[in-house]
């Protein structure tokens, strides 16, 4: 990754950029993180406008927690790729620090998605989302966006975010005086 400014790092054979930033105000949060059943469903609802959750969970990072979320949303331009971001929120009472990868298709758009979705029914490969059953977003939840087949796609843009969150969540370390303020 090559720095872009102070918060900011691009790779330029990818497009992939990693940002870093503080926030300063109350988490945005649609729930509180030890309410993942209502975090997730709420999640879904707001992603559903743009693109679609993928995922959420809630990791710790440096002994703090926080949320962890991977969605899509599809490239404004002729073409429609997509892209797939990872994101990871650690939230304070009134402020929060936000570490994000937003990676675009540099494949063939759609490439992961025609070759799983060849492999299974409709049905199947467009299942309820796991969060909000019933929910029809923007884009729609798919089977192909599931962890599984990410080995098969080493170069794709979903396992790329994902590979970066494994390799830096582990290694993320607070400021000591970010973890001392109060809960959120």
């Amino acid at each position: 990754m090559q720095q872009l400014d102070d918060t900011t790092w691009g790779n330029p054979a990818t497009r992939d950029v990693v940002a870093l930033n503080y926030v300063n105000g109350a988490p945005d949060l649609p729930a509180r993180l030890d309410d993942p059943k209502r975090l997730r469903r709420r999640l879904a609802e707001h992603h559903a406008r743009t693109g679609c959750l993928i995922e959420a969970f809630v990791v710790w990072v440096d002994q703090l927690p926080a949320l962890l979320r991977v969605e899509k949303t599809r490239m404004p331009g002729p073409h429609g790729e997509l892209v797939f971001a990872a994101s990871i929120v650690v939230p304070r009472d009134r402020c929060s620090a936000v570490f994000q990868i937003i990676c675009p298709e540099t494949g063939p758009p759609g490439e992961r998605e025609r070759t799983i979705g060849s492999r299974f029914r409709r049905d199947e490969m467009c299942p309820p989302h796991p969060y909000a059953p019933g929910l029809h977003g923007k884009l729609p939840y798919l089977l192909s966006d599931d962890v599984r087949f990410d080995a098969e796609f080493p170069h794709h843009a979903l396992t790329r975010a994902r590979r970066w969150v494994a390799e830096t969540v582990p290694n993320v370390q607070v400021a000591p005086s970010f973890a001392a303020l109060p809960e959120f």
